[in-house]
């Protein structure tokens, strides 16, 4: 649908429906309910500083019934800091009417408007038509009329607030307010091997159930207990890893076998108290526990600095003016003796405050921004845990100690950098300007990335240079989170057009943004060469790709170049800082491996729907992509039977392969595609199933006398074809498009479905008898019976020669060639997912597994990672934070923070980074300490004799001496083999023994090296040291 119109987004809003292209990865975030009650509420916001665009941006991409902006003030100059939809010439212009039309083009299902009234005070029954009200830059008077209001009237309540680098959000959603569901993961299930007499459930084959202790679970299948299936939720107590107990089962049965328990999510029922008592008695969540004393002096501290404004005519303090903080902090004093709770009050930690308060810092506007959109979103829809009720961060750690910072650094400019200048300095600002940085990625982390490098000033000096890379183009499903694209951007390069949308945020950057096309990867060093890496001061990466993410790490490591990492999962996300010889590096820690299902329980014996889905997904190769490429292969690669096919040890298969897309199941039109697709079905879902049970009937036995359809083991039963179901049907239409695309066979979506059952009536499908010489796995920890079929066939002369003297030559089908399908999830016209689908379904129709909708297929067949706007703000604003510190040039890894949050519970995770591991050896002069993942040693291109001469006088004795796969010297190696290679200069060596030339661009060699030290123990003198570096001097 073209969304370009707004007529278009408000129509489908009014028929209650969602556009999945549009919101599908948000949706695998929030789900279809809380969407739709997003989709019925009205939200107001106040204050349209950075922190409040943030907001309304947030809110805009996730899509609510209207977005109200109000700020009847004059836009200054120094809003540019971080108000990235001010330009220059809107200084002195109502910032809500200037606002309202840009925060309108990021979503045409989002109507914005600008409310009527110069005064939120005057007449308050005016908010009664919102269900969210959020509050930014509101003076402490007005915050409590309002919030007042709000608490009596049943309308939901943000105050959000931020001075430099200090923020605090406060949250009000009245009495009696349901979470639906406060985690947002998918509920957990398992299946049970046992339930005692005492209600004792134990998991099968010692799974871990995953549950916690208040946990409710529900119960099907379950044999002997009958009175416990489909009974209400029952709490459960934890009482191990694989067992969990469910209280008094008497009355319910004996529990002989089987049974599944699922996890039901509960509502929680939350009382939240007004603004005014919170005030005075704070309910506070840590932001970071290192901090732990911090929040109730910044609540006192925040007061503080209202109330300073309001004896100044609203204005807060100066810039580092002492004579304000003193003040500030005697208001602070009384304030605190004054409340039930005396807190004790940090002088420093308030005259800071004071000092920054006219601060406008554009990560920390992501941070709250992101942090405040979530919880407004948590208010209209329930889901997910809303914070109860005060939150306070601070990124203290993010000051500049490399330049001074007085009242004069920090004043006013009239630049659009002036809040920052307020934080930071002038001398701070003009180092920021200089800096040449990488960013890798402009999707959702990239877009913010560049937003707020835009706003801060990077490389906008006469030295600074940002560079982008991203091959991807934009795609309509990136337009939910990727802010800086629009709908007439669709199809376009996303490094070129978010290059060219923080250009005009920032016209500085004009001529600074370097982007670039190549993937970065081993195959394009020659484009990212050694001076691209040595010319960077910093790396950034925003990619959702481990592989990438881990190829760009290992390269800052070997450039020395600090790396800021950062990725979002859903509503969680995680930063992390790669500092030269401090820190471990990103690849140092590895994620756990991707889940894999054992081939057996695809086959033969799935129990749940991820299990049918990766069969289904494995069909989908088998059918539409396999064969395909295998024919164009025989078609076009000459002798491909003699000398491919004879390697393979797969033969017969293949051969068959070819011989029924090229002969036997050849279609000539598209009727001929209806009858495979239909042939398939009997073939998967009829006869497939009844000679397992031939093989397995449903009464048979294991060795040891247990039931052989038991535990894992779920018993199957044969699909008749019901052309009235539509997943059946459905199976059929996907796959005879998908093999007429494979053939080039025109096909039209328009096809009625009276059509394909006119094809069918006239098909004779052939009763089908088990084969009794068939042999089926009966369990993954058992040989495969069929493993070995192709090598027995493999001398089988006879059928090979039948099948190959059967197809046709290749010369004879010149130009002839099959198109392969290439699996893409996100285009709802092409059948992919619809054949995955109900491929999954009608298997899981065989088990009585519980079938998934087309979305949840879609999200578990495309690997989708869900992902929403509000953490991909707050993470960007972290990662800034960080990259304040890594300009800085701070050397003290206790600054530097990796964070992780989650912003569904909510949780926030500070931790210092890890240390860079470090070794040692024992050299002529003495114990010498290295770090084992930054340091090397580096070499001219000197002759072998004098590599290993330098080498023995630092004490090391080489062994062994590498490059690759080359082995250039070994200590084992005879006079003879020595003599031609010690006078060899190092590149020649490794040109000589590698038999290739070292690429012209290429300025350095590795080696590797085992070497033995000076070790009074003979045993202990084989020890671990870097890699040496040939440098190439070109």
């Amino acid at each position: 649908m073209d969304i370009d119109s707004p007529a278009v987004g408000t129509e489908q809003l009014k028929n209650g429906d969602i556009d999945e292209s549009l919101y599908s990865r948000q949706l695998y975030v929030l789900g279809h309910e809380a969407m739709k009650r997003m989709s019925s509420s009205h939200v107001l916001i106040a204050g349209l500083r950075g922190l409040g665009v943030e907001i309304a941006k947030n809110i805009a991409l996730a899509g609510v019934k209207s977005l109200t902006l109000f700020d009847p003030a004059p836009a200054a100059i120094s809003d540019l800091s971080s108000q990235f939809f001010l330009q220059p010439g809107d200084v002195g212009k109502p910032r809500a009417s200037i606002t309202a039309p840009r925060v309108a083009e990021l979503n045409s299902y989002t109507p914005v408007s600008v409310h009527p009234s110069d005064s939120l005070t005057a007449d308050l029954n005016q908010l009664c038509q919102y269900q969210v009200i959020v509050l930014t830059g509101t003076n402490l008077e007005d915050q409590l009329n309002i919030s007042e209001f709000c608490h009596q009237n049943g309308i939901f309540i943000v105050i959000t607030d931020i001075f430099g680098l200090f923020g605090s959000i406060f949250t009000d959603f009245g009495k009696n307010f349901t979470v639906a569901d406060p985690t947002g993961e998918s509920p957990l299930n398992g299946i049970v091997a046992d339930i005692d007499s005492d209600g004792l459930v134990s998991a099968l084959d010692e799974t871990r159930h995953g549950l916690e202790d208040g946990d409710f679970v529900t119960f099907s299948e379950v044999q002997g207990m009958d009175g416990i299936n489909d009974s209400e939720p029952r709490k459960i107590t934890v009482k191990g890893p694989y067992t969990f107990s469910i209280g008094d089962v008497s009355g319910l049965g004996q529990y002989t076998r089987g049974g599944l328990y699922t996890q039901v999510k509960m509502p929680k029922v939350i009382d939240f108290q007004p603004f005014s008592k919170q005030l005075q008695d704070p309910g506070l969540l840590i932001s970071d526990f290192a901090k732990f004393d911090r929040p109730q002096q910044l609540h006192v501290g925040f007061q503080a600095l209202h109330h300073y404004a309001k004896a100044h005519g609203g204005n807060l303090p100066k810039p580092h003016n002492e004579q304000d903080a003193s003040e500030v902090f005697q208001i602070a004093q009384s304030i605190s003796t004054a409340g039930e709770h005396k807190v004790e009050l940090d002088k420093k930690l308030l005259r800071e405050l004071s000092y920054q308060a006219r601060g406008d810092l554009g990560p920390m506007a992501a941070f709250f921004g992101g942090l405040a959109a979530q919880e407004v979103l948590k208010a209209v829809s329930g889901k997910f845990h809303p914070i109860v009720q005060w939150l306070y961060f601070d990124s203290l750690e993010s000051l500049p100690t490399s330049v001074k910072r007085s009242e004069e650094l920090c004043s006013p400019l009239n630049t659009r950098y002036d809040g920052q200048i307020a934080v930071f300095g002038k001398d701070f600002q003009d180092k920021l300007a200089n800096i040449n940085e990488f960013l890798v990625g402009a999707g959702a982390i990239g877009c913010e990335m560049l937003k707020s490098w835009a706003m801060i000033g990077l490389a906008t000096g006469p030295k600074g240079k940002i560079s982008v890379a991203d091959m991807d183009q934009i795609e309509k499903s990136n337009l939910n989170r990727q802010f800086l694209f629009r709908p007439k951007d669709v199809g376009k390069l996303k490094s070129d057009i978010a290059a060219e949308a923080v250009q005009a945020m920032n016209p500085e950057l004009k001529d600074k943004i370097v982007t670039l096309r190549d993937r970065v990867g081993p195959d394009t060093e020659h484009v990212y060469n050694e001076n691209f890496w040595e010319e960077l001061d910093g790396v950034t990466n925003a990619l959702d790709n481990v592989d990438a993410r881990q190829y760009v790490d290992r390269r800052c490591v070997f450039f020395r170049k600090p790396l800021v990492d950062s990725g979002t999962l859903g509503t969680k996300g995680n930063t992390q800082v790669v500092l030269p010889f401090l820190t471990e590096s990103y690849s140092s820690s590895q994620d756990p491996p991707e889940q894999s299902f054992p081939q057996c329980t695809l086959r033969s014996f799935p129990n749940k729907i991820e299990h049918t889905i990766a069969w289904a997904k494995e069909k989908f190769h088998q059918y539409f992509v396999g064969p395909p490429e295998t024919v164009n292969l025989y078609l076009s690669q000459p002798n491909y039977i003699e000398q491919t096919l004879k390697r393979s040890g797969n033969e017969i298969p293949t051969l068959e392969s070819i011989r029924n897309f090229l002969i036997t199941e050849k279609p000539l039109s598209f009727d001929d595609c209806i009858v495979w697709a239909r042939q398939q079905f009997e073939k998967e879902y009829n006869n497939a199933i009844k000679q397992l049970l031939y093989n397995f009937p449903k009464d048979s036995t294991t060795s040891s006398g247990a039931p052989f359809w038991s535990g894992p083991k779920r018993a199957p039963d044969p699909l008749k074809f019901d052309a009235a179901n539509r997943t059946h049907l459905g199976f059929v239409i996907a796959a005879s498009h998908l093999h007429a695309f494979n053939y080039g066979i025109k096909s039209s979506s328009n096809i009625p479905d009276s059509h394909y059952l006119k094809v069918m009536d006239n098909m004779i499908i052939p009763e089908f008898s088990p084969n009794p010489t068939v042999k089926i796995q009966a369990d993954d920890n058992e040989p495969d019976p069929n493993a070995q079929a192709s090598k027995s066939n493999f001398n089988d002369d006879s059928e090979l020669e039948q099948i190959v003297s059967a197809l046709p030559s290749p010369k004879s089908l010149p130009g002839f060639k099959l198109e392969p399908v290439e699996f893409e999830k996100d285009d709802d016209s092409n059948h992919h997912i619809d054949f995955i689908t109900a491929a999954s379904n009608l298997r899981a129709e065989n088990y009585a597994i519980t079938e998934a909708d087309r979305h949840k297929t879609k999200f578990i067949a495309g690997k989708i990672i869900p992902a929403i706007a509000t953490t991909t703000a707050l993470v960007t604003g972290l990662v800034v934070l960080e990259l304040y510190k890594i300009i800085d040039g701070k050397q003290d890894i206790e600054q530097y923070k990796n964070g992780f949050v989650n912003l569904a519970l909510p949780f926030f995770g500070f931790s210092e980074p890890i240390a860079s591991p470090k070794g040692k050896y024992v050299s002529k002069q003495g114990e010498v300490t290295i770090d084992k993942l930054w340091d090397r040693f580096e070499v001219e291109d000197i002759t072998l004799q004098e590599f290993l001469k330098d080498f023995a006088d630092k004490g090391l004795d080489i062994m062994m001496l590498s490059s690759g796969v080359s082995l250039l010297y070994a200590g084992f190696y005879g006079p003879n083999k020595l003599k031609d290679r010690m006078n060899l200069k190092l590149s020649q060596l490794v040109e000589t023994i590698s038999r290739k030339a070292i690429p012209d661009h290429q300025k350095n060699v590795i080696f590797e090296m085992t070497v033995e030290d000076q070790a009074e123990d003979p045993d202990e003198r084989d020890v671990e040291v870097p890699y040496v570096m040939l440098k190439l001097r070109r």
